[in-house]
């Protein structure tokens, strides 16, 4: 037993040095009487040791191992045995291995034979199987070669391994594709390799892959497998592109000039194969051009072999085919869309040889002469620029032809009375077509001259020897303009109140219709007002004033005794003193006055103007009193003149002395007196009384005006201004006032009032505590501004903080130096705070305060720390640049803490400011894919250079910031057609889309738009409805990719499922039944009778069809089966009557399985001839339908006879069929409403067509016209809207109305009026053109006018015009003159207004153009005398500017306005700017009146004064209405005149009466009298 434990020790050592092993030996015992069979086990594989123990081996007899069953399980034991022995050992001579005992499932057999007796014990040892043999493939490459038409779900190829291992366990094998896998294959667990997709060798033209096989432990082998795929030929050609566009130029021949996207090019589907591919055109669209191109069948090039117009056809469709050498059933088609581009070979056109029109003269720039049309069949009609020849005309043409007037001013009948010119037009593009054509524009004439007087004023007398009926003047005017227009007729307007006067209207001849009562010293005056009307529709007008004069006897007189005249001494010698009034008729009896005394300093002229002749003086005599004198030589009169000289203020101030000093203390109070500074003047009364003023002295003094006492008015302050000089002024009241000056000098002396002040409030210093005793830390300043002692500083400290008992400072008192005393220790005190104060030498003293702060400065000795040796951060990757991460927290004991402190960092990522702040540099962005992490150091260093260390790791984090990627798809995908539904759906294709973020950001979910299509979660595309390939072959698919991030990202991608054929459709005959009628005698064998046809929607196979009879085969008939052809088959002279065939043929495709339909043939054997063909009752028919009728209106019936009674006619329309329609009975109807203004006449033609067969057709002609029914007019807008001001003038425009009548002819002119009449607006009648008449009163108002747009027939339509009259008042209107004629100034208003607008930055609006200023009388002549006043107004955004100011900037800029008006009117123009209004005539009538009014004021002296000297006949009855303006009252019509917008007088006045002279004295007023002569 001891050598057993030795050995198992031994073997556990070995097992212990190698691996551990599971199992132990068993015992047992040896039966050699009978023999015994044991199990043993079980035991591991690879075991190595004793197997088992034989006991009880009988004494005398001897065992052996000896095999069992199987021998070589033998080599795997041996015996350890003594003979003699009682016990024996089997035990391994090698390690046990199962695997090499396959055949019996891993048991060792084997035998321990009992010599004596031949006995076996038969032992079968269990073995357990290891995993300790991996796959093995039996090749390590796959190769094969494999059609693209392989079907799917069969075997490509098959791979094998092997495990060596025995158990089920650790020998089954699992087979899989490693990735990247092609999704076309897959392998089965049997190594099997399966197609799972079509194969596509233009796809993909091998296939490589690894296939992996393992055992359901971790043991694997790999093998590659290679695919060569073979090219297989299934594929129609097909061109890059299903569309090219190409273009050549018309009438060129030869390849095209380009072709887009690239040269045509078609290639095999079956790539591998690649069969030659042979080109043909198919068909040209329109069919006619098919014969113009041509097609190179081996390189595709197409060429035009006629060349092409483009005024014909501008595109061509050439359909190509290209098919393979081998196979002409394979074939792919394309199109050229052929442009052929454009040649300038068509001269323009003018729709019109020559035009000739007529315009009104006058007519504004701008108008529209008329539009000429110019057509060029070139593409883009005519290009080029059209031009007026000669340029001198007064034309232009813009760019759509339209012919406008060019300057207005040039349009004037009266200097040129046409204009004859060429309007040519020039293209741009070579060869540069030129045409011309000829223009006669002839001016109208145009009521635009008012009549002229060749004179302004006319004068006429009546003397005492007067006449009725005598002529006493003539007035005459010329018109320049024509005909009625130019024919003057007169009238007196005004003055002929007593009608003494009439007037001839043709002659102008004024003559006396009564006789004049004249009086005594008096000339009566008749100032008449004569107006010349011309006889224009609108008539012009234009007056004159003619004075006439009825002088009565003379007897001179003033009308004074006494007058009373004033004249200031020194005044220059002329000076008027006084005008006398005085009574003579001087057209009779001239008078002459003189002075009687003083005549050496007084005169007197001819008009009573009393003047001086010698300079007077005040203080030699004060008073005259003049006698004067009148005389005519026959009678004599005297007056006194009394002149008072007036005194003048002569002599100035004068001050006692020119300049004083004062001396003031700075703190005298304020109002107090400090001198007196007078002056005196010779003058008398207010010459002499002084006014006192004080200038400088910044308004701290004041003076008494009265007595020039100066005194404090603001407080002084001698540190502010010790000093101050003023200038006393001394000024008398005379006029003009005189003055003198004299300076006073005020000087300020100090008192002590300032308090030191130091320079800071509060003095900080820092100091090192090492710092040694005596040295100076601060020096110290305060300021003290008083002079003297008052300003002498004294500092000292008297207090100091912390309160010790030993001082630390010392300062200086007379220097403020502050001084270390102690030696200083930062950690007893760190900062001290001294109070110190500066006082001043005055009495009292004063004091101020400051304080110091002494800081002690400590020394660094104390490192940084950091507040974490490691900072984690996680931050997203998008990160905005520039953000801040995370804050480095560091603290330092020493003064100051890390403050000063910086770190040392090294990233080329990341940034560190001073305060640790850490954030992503400005110009970088994180990308979690590119790097997801950063291990940074961090290194804080003070000031001192002390520092400390710690980590920073940065974790970036996902941020969806990446799009799903779609991979390489096929194009197209292939699908056959067929039913799908949501239920049923087929799967076309697994589309894997991908991601590069995490999580949900890198879930990627596909989705389409398409409602045939969906995907399943898996990315496979499902078509969920029915695919028809005859209804559409191709569906273009949008499909998005989107991720589950936020924010979410899409990817999208389109991708086409191309629909494959299935044999779903039956060929359909094209008729359900054919017939066909044939003579017997006529028919002979093989006779075509009829054609079958039938097509089928299918393609390739499904669509190839052949016939057949399926019932009723006739042996007479026979039937071809691929062509349908129906031809006779045997002889058909044994027919003697008429008989009906009646078969029925099928049409079957070649699909799998087969569809067919039938149709019915009947065959009509005819033993004589049937007659005529089908024709028409009439070969045209007439008929006519009313415009706007709705659709089904019937048009006519038209009747076809089919020539025999077996036969049914049936009826197309083949023109119009989209407005009309005919049924089988021959009815045409409408089917839309038709518009006359549109189509007038419709020409329809209509085929019969009969049912024979083969049919016969005739065709008639239907003419259908459309009646006109009289439509309303429309208006383009229901309310027209505008903008006017309050002042503009009469036929002003507002707006524009148009209404259109979509009638024609006649029916198409409209007529505009307003339904109620206005008098503030009108239209004009036929250009709808609303217009001004008055808008006086409607200022700040908004007022609509209804406008009617009438038919001839009178139909009409209104529209709503809405006018919103803005205020501007008269006095915003400027007027100015200009010495230019009227009419001339009316051609060029706009020329006018744009110059004015320059010069004055607004937009001027003329609002009145007159010959006289409000109507005053003045040449409308070009002579040099003439002067035309244009009224205009200045608008600033809306706004009406001010007159004044308009004025103020035309004074100002007079030289530019004149230079700018030059260029419209010529050199030599002149302009002024009027004031006011200017009317002559006016002036003369108000001299009139104001004489009137005077002689009433006598009157009634009259009734006062007892005793009369001269008894005066009462002067004529009132003159009524004298302010009526111009007396031109009816004028209505003056171009750009409002008249109701005229400022008017309204109020009448009383006229003059007879009046008496009173001797009594009064005062005249210098220049109040008119001239005496008149009186």
């Amino acid at each position: 037993m001891g050598a057993i434990r030795f050995m198992w020790m031994l073997l556990l050592s070995g097992s212990l040095c190698v691996h551990v092993v599971t199992g132990i030996p068993i015992s047992t015992s040896v039966n050699c009487a009978e023999g015994s069979d044991l199990t043993l086990g079980t035991v591991d594989e690879e075991y190595e040791g004793e197997v088992e123990v034989l006991n009880e081996i009988p004494v005398g007899n001897t065992v052996r191992l000896a095999s069992y069953a199987f021998p070589e399980h033998i080599s795997f034991l041996e015996l350890v045995y003594t003979p003699g022995s009682t016990n024996a050992t089997v035990r391994t001579k090698m390690a046990l291995d199962a695997d090499l005992l396959p055949q019996v499932g891993g048991q060792l057999w084997y035998s321990v034979v009992c010599v004596n007796g031949g006995l076996e014990n038969i032992r079968k040892l269990i073995l357990t199987d290891l995993n300790d043999n991996a796959p093995i493939f039996e090749q390590k490459v796959y190769m094969k070669t494999i059609s693209e038409i392989q079907a799917v779900n069969t075997e490509v190829i098959r791979v094998k391994a092997v495990d060596a291992d025995i158990s089920i366990n650790n020998n089954r094998i699992t087979y899989r594709i490693l990735d990247p896998a092609p999704a076309e294959f897959e392998v089965r667990n049997d190594g099997a390799v399966l197609l799972k997709r079509p194969l596509n060798y233009n796809v993909a033209q091998n296939y490589k892959f690894t296939v992996q096989a393992q055992d359901n432990g971790d043991l694997f082998d790999t093998a590659d497998v290679l695919l060569d795929i073979t090219d297989f030929d299934n594929l129609n050609p097909y061109f890059n592109h299903s569309l090219y566009q190409a273009t050549i130029q018309e009438d060129q021949t030869g390849p095209f000039l380009t072709i887009q996207p690239e040269g045509i090019k078609a290639q095999d589907g079956d790539t591998g194969i690649n069969v030659t591919i042979v080109y043909s055109i198919s068909s040209v669209s329109p069919s006619k051009y098919l014969s113009n191109f041509n097609i190179d069948t081996n390189s595709g090039v197409i060429s035009v072999v006629t060349g092409l117009d483009r005024e014909e056809i501008p595109t061509v469709t050439v359909n190509i085919k290209a098919s393979q050498q081998d196979d002409s059933l394979k074939t792919a088609d394309a199109l050229v869309s052929v442009t052929i581009e454009d040649v300038n070979d068509n001269a323009p056109e003018f729709d019109k040889a020559s035009y000739s029109v007529a315009i009104l003269e006058n007519s504004q720039k701008d108008t529209v002469v008329f539009r000429v049309t110019l057509t060029d069949l070139d593409k883009g009609g005519f290009v080029g620029t059209l031009q007026i020849l000669p340029e001198s005309v007064p034309f232009s043409i813009l760019l759509d032809g339209t012919v406008i007037v060019k300057s207005s001013a040039d349009l004037d009948r009266e200097t040129v009375g046409n204009f004859i010119f060429q309007i040519e037009a020039r293209e741009n593009d070579p060869p540069n077509h030129v045409v011309l054509a000829d223009v006669n524009v002839t001016l109208l004439d145009e009521n635009d001259n008012s009549p002229q007087f060749k004179s302004s004023v006319y004068k006429g007398k009546v003397f005492k020897n007067q006449t009725v009926g005598m002529l006493v003047t003539q007035v005459e005017a010329t018109d320049l303009d024509a005909g009625a227009n130019g024919q003057v007729k007169y009238s007196i307007e005004f003055g002929n109140l007593e009608e003494y006067f009439s007037i001839d209207e043709n002659t102008g001849e004024i003559k006396l219709e009564k006789n004049i009562p004249l009086e005594e010293n008096k000339v009566l005056q008749f100032p008449l007002y004569v107006a010349a009307r011309d006889g224009g529709i609108t008539s012009r007008s234009s007056s004159v004033l003619v004075e006439i004069q009825a002088p009565g006897d003379s007897k001179p007189q003033f009308l004074l005794n006494t007058y009373r005249g004033r004249i200031e001494e020194e005044t220059d010698p002329g000076t008027m003193i006084v005008k006398v009034t005085f009574l003579a008729v001087t057209t009779v009896a001239p008078v002459t006055l003189q002075v009687l005394t003083d005549a050496d300093k007084f005169a007197i002229d001819s008009k009573g103007v009393f003047t001086s002749k010698v300079k007077l003086d005040y203080e030699t005599q004060k008073n005259y009193s003049v006698q004067i004198s009148i005389s005519d030589g026959t009678s004599s009169d005297e007056a006194t003149v009394v002149v008072e000289v007036i005194d003048i203020n002569d002599n100035s101030p004068v001050f006692g002395a020119s300049s004083v000093a004062q001396l003031v203390p700075e703190d005298t109070e304020v109002g107090a007196n400090l001198t007196a500074i007078t002056a005196t003047d010779a003058d008398d009364g207010f010459n002499r009384e002084l006014r006192y003023a004080l200038r400088g002295g910044e308004g701290k003094f004041a003076i008494d005006p009265k007595i020039g006492m100066v005194s404090l008015a603001g407080a002084l302050d001698r540190e502010t201004k010790a000093e101050f000089s003023l200038e006393v002024v001394a000024q008398d009241q005379g006029r003009p006032a005189l003055s003198a000056t004299a300076t006073l000098l005020i000087q300020v002396s100090d008192i002590n009032d300032n308090v030191p002040s130091f320079s800071k409030t509060e003095y900080e210093v820092e100091v090192l505590e090492t710092e040694s005793v005596g040295t100076t830390l601060v020096t110290l300043e305060a300021v003290d501004l008083d002079e003297g002692t008052n300003g002498t500083v004294t500092y000292s400290i008297f207090q100091q903080d912390p309160p010790l008992t030993v001082a630390f400072f010392q300062l200086d008192s007379s220097t403020g130096e502050l001084r270390l005393a102690q030696a200083l220790d930062y950690g007893a005190v760190k900062v001290y705070n001294l109070m110190v104060q500066a006082a001043d030498g005055g009495t009292p003293s004063l004091v101020g305060n400051g304080s110091v702060v002494v800081r002690v400065k400590d020394v660094n000795n104390n490192p940084p720390q950091f507040s974490a040796e490691r900072y984690d951060v996680a931050v997203s990757e998008n990160l905005a640049s520039g953000a801040a991460i995370v804050t480095l927290e560091v603290t330092d004991e020493d003064e100051g803490g890390f403050s000063n402190g910086h770190f040392i960092f090294t990233s080329d990522t990341f940034n560190i400011n001073k305060q640790g702040v850490v954030s992503l540099k400005n110009d970088v962005t994180l990308d979690r894919e590119t790097e997801d992490n950063y291990v940074l150091q961090v290194v804080a260093v003070d000031k001192g250079g002390l520092n400390a260390t710690a980590q920073l790791n940065i974790t970036v984090l996902d941020y969806n910031d990446n799009t799903p990627q779609f991979p390489t798809l096929p194009d197209p995908i292939p699908f056959p057609e067929g039913e799908y539904s949501d239920k049923s759906p087929g799967e076309v294709y697994h589309i894997l889309a991908t991601d590069s973020d995490l999580g949900s950001n890198g879930e990627v979910t596909i989705t389409s738009s398409a409602t045939l299509f969906r995907f399943r979660e898996d990315g496979m595309l499902l078509v969920v409805g029915p695919l028809d390939r005859e209804t559409k072959d191709i569906y273009e698919l949008v499909i998005v990719a989107t991720d589950k991030g936020t924010p979410q990202r899409q990817n999208m991608t389109s991708i086409r499922v191309s629909v494959t054929d299935v044999n779903d459709n039956p060929p359909v005959f094209s008729a359900s039944t054919y017939t066909k009628s044939i003579l017997v005698k006529d028919a002979k064998v093989g006779d075509g009778l009829l054609t079958l046809s039938a097509t089928d929607k299918d393609m390739g196979l499904n669509a190839l069809v052949t016939y057949s009879f399926s019932s009723g085969a006739s042996p007479r008939l026979a039937l071809n089966g691929s062509t349908g052809e129906v031809t006779v088959a045997s002889d058909l002279s044994d027919v003697t009557e008429d008989t009906l065939l009646e078969l029925t043929a099928m049409a079957k495709d070649s699909g799998l399985p087969p569809l067919n339909s039938t149709a019915n043939v009947q065959v009509f054997l005819m033993t004589v001839s049937l007659g005529v063909d089908v024709a028409f009752e009439s070969s045209s028919y007439n008929f006519s339908v009313p415009e706007n009728e709705p659709k089904g209106r019937p048009v006519g019936t038209v009747k076809a006879s089919p020539g025999s009674p077996l036969f049914v006619v049936t009826y197309v329309l083949t023109t119009h069929t989209d407005l009309f329609s005919v049924d089988a009975l021959g009815a045409l109807t409408t089917k839309e409403p038709l518009d006359k203004e549109t189509e007038g006449w419709y020409i329809l033609e209509v085929e019969a067509v009969d049912s024979r067969t083969p049919p016969t057709s005739a065709v008639a002609m239907v003419r259908v016209q459309v009646e006109d029914v009289n439509e309303a007019p429309e208006f383009k807008e229901a309310t027209y809207e505008a903008k006017i001001f309050s002042i503009a003038p009469y036929k002003y425009p507002v707006v524009q109305v148009l209404a259109t009548d979509p009638d024609s002819g006649d029916s198409g002119r409209l007529d505009y009026s307003l339904t109620e009449s206005s008098s503030s607006f009108d239209v004009d009648r036929s250009t709808g053109q609303v217009y001004v008449v008055s808008a006086v009163g409607l200022e700040g108002k908004t007022t609509a006018v209804l406008v009617k747009a009438t038919d001839p027939k009178g139909l009409h339509a209104t529209t709503r015009v809405k006018v919103d009259v803005q205020g501007s008042a008269s006095n915003d209107v400027v007027v100015i003159s200009l010495n230019q004629a009227t009419n001339v100034v009316e051609k060029k208003v706009p020329e006018m207004e744009e110059s004015l607008g320059r010069v004055l930055g607004w937009t001027v609006k003329v609002i009145e153009i007159s010959s006289t200023n409000r109507e005053a009388v003045a040449s409308r002549e070009s002579g040099g005398a003439a002067k035309t006043y244009v009224s205009f107004i200045a608008v600033d955004g809306g706004e009406v500017i001010p007159a004044e100011d308009v004025k103020n900037k035309l004074q100002g800029e007079a030289g530019t306005v004149k230079a700018e008006l030059e260029k419209v009117f010529g050199a030599g123009l002149e302009h002024v700017v009027e004031e006011e209004s200017a009317d002559p005539a006016s002036d003369q009538v108000i001299v009139i009146v104001l004489g009137v009014l005077f002689g009433l004021s006598l009157l009634g002296l009259v009734a006062m004064v007892a005793f009369t000297v001269i008894k005066f006949r009462r002067m004529k009855e009132p003159i009524e209405d004298s302010c009526r303006e111009s007396f031109d009252i009816d004028r209505r019509n003056e171009s750009y005149t409002n008249n109701d917008m005229k400022a008017s007088a309204t109020g009448s006045e009383q006229g003059p009466r007879p009046w008496r002279k009173s001797k009594t004295s009064q005062e005249a007023v210098p220049d109040g009298d008119s001239d005496n002569s008149s009186l």
